[in-house]
């Protein structure tokens, strides 16, 4: 087996930083790329180019938030990978995208979705599910031994799909503290002495780990960076949902819909982002939605908000009390088969932005929102829309 000598890791998020980094501390020579230009501290040398960083490269590394980005990045990049490239992909796809994945690139293609969050990158202990041709493994080896213990599956759907049903049992953990914060404070129970009995069962590991942020009124001054946000938990569990063609209870109620306010406690308990108010705002335009009552839009927008997109073939700029005027308070007839998911929020000091996907009836809208920090908290500056 031959060492590589540059590895590219596409997708600079939470866990593609920390395997960038975990690398580059073990002496790889590491290129990154992210799109939304986020640099990596240390010795990660990074570009704007995908093309660049995997023209250097004999192992191209995904870390991508979805099978969509994957699918993208890769139409971008493979004109430039080198003949001899093995593609890693470690990011957490629906079965059938890893399978599309592996047939399009062959034997240089090896699907590893990884068990374990940010500190288990740094501590090289993920688990790792790796499948693969025989060959491509072997010269992946190296790298994921740097990460983890590497667990052999048969093909890359299977170890998507194995992915998938691990986090589900992530998501059952999490919304079982849910519920039974939610019975102790309604039988009046003091937080940290309920969390003192939960700790001595079941699941005491996740109590133990989140315990500061779930004792906390306010997240803490300076947090830990997140170790899994709640919109990839909730993204996971809605491909498993298509996957398995079996409604999950999770998906919806991990997204914060409108029907679960008290949703937050599954947000702590996953780990909030570093300023988990920005979802606020998004979590009030899901409200808007659901109940058809503007006040929502108006508390999630600022005034000077403008939505736009194409509508009947014209391109529509609506001020906010255009926006807010198509709404009648009442919730839409077909309420409760419609869903909406957030699926990716970046903040960039004052500055955010985020996606959603929403599925309307025969519609399925993509909203894309740009945030900012004002009077105190997030609003929602701009939001433009594709629908399909």
């Amino acid at each position: 087996m031959t060492t590589p000598h540059t590895v590219a890791v596409l997708g600079l998020g939470r866990m593609g930083a920390a395997i960038a980094t975990r690398l580059a501390d073990l002496d790889w020579d590491v290129v990154g790329w992210t799109r939304s230009g986020r640099h990596v501290a240390g010795a990660v040398e990074t570009t704007h180019d995908p093309d660049d960083a995997v023209a250097k490269a004999d192992i191209t590394l995904l870390a991508l938030f979805d099978g969509r980005a994957c699918r993208q990045v890769v139409d971008r990049i493979r004109p430039s990978l080198r003949p001899d490239a093995v593609v890693l992909n470690t990011s957490t796809i629906a079965p059938a995208e890893a399978s599309a994945l592996a047939r399009r690139l062959g034997p240089s293609y090896v699907h590893a979705p990884v068990l374990g969050s940010v500190p288990a990158v740094a501590a090289g202990t993920l688990r790792i599910l790796a499948a693969g041709d025989r060959e491509a493994r072997d010269r992946v080896q190296a790298v994921l031994r740097a990460l983890g213990t590497v667990l052999p599956v048969d093909d890359a759907a299977t170890a998507a799909a194995l992915k998938l049903v691990a986090n589900s049992s992530l998501a059952g953990a999490v919304l079982a503290l849910r519920d039974s914060l939610r019975q102790a404070d309604a039988l009046n129970l003091p937080r940290a002495q309920a969390l003192d009995v939960l700790e001595l069962g079941q699941l005491g590991g996740l109590v133990g780990r989140k315990r500061t942020f779930l004792l906390a009124d306010e997240p803490p001054p300076a947090p830990a960076p997140a170790e899994f946000t709640i919109g990839a938990l909730a993204k996971d569990m809605a491909l498993l949902a298509t996957a398995s063609n079996s409604p999950l209870r999770s998906a919806a109620d991990l997204a914060g819909t409108p029907a679960d306010p008290e949703a937050d406690i599954a947000v702590a308990a996953t780990v909030p982002a570093e300023d988990d108010t920005v979802l606020e705002p998004l979590r009030l335009y899901i409200r808007g939605h659901a109940t058809g009552d503007p006040t929502h839009f108006r508390d999630a927008f600022l005034p000077t908000a403008h939505i736009e997109g194409i509508r009947d073939g014209a391109f529509v700029s609506w001020r906010l009390d255009e926006y807010c005027a198509l709404f009648n308070g009442r919730p839409a007839a077909d309420e409760p088969t419609r869903t909406r998911r957030i699926d990716t929020v970046d903040v960039h000091g004052t500055i955010a932005t985020a996606s959603m996907t929403l599925r309307h009836g025969p519609d399925t809208f993509t909203d894309v929102f740009l945030l900012v920090q004002a009077e105190g908290g997030w609003r929602i500056a701009n939001k433009a829309y594709h629908r399909r």
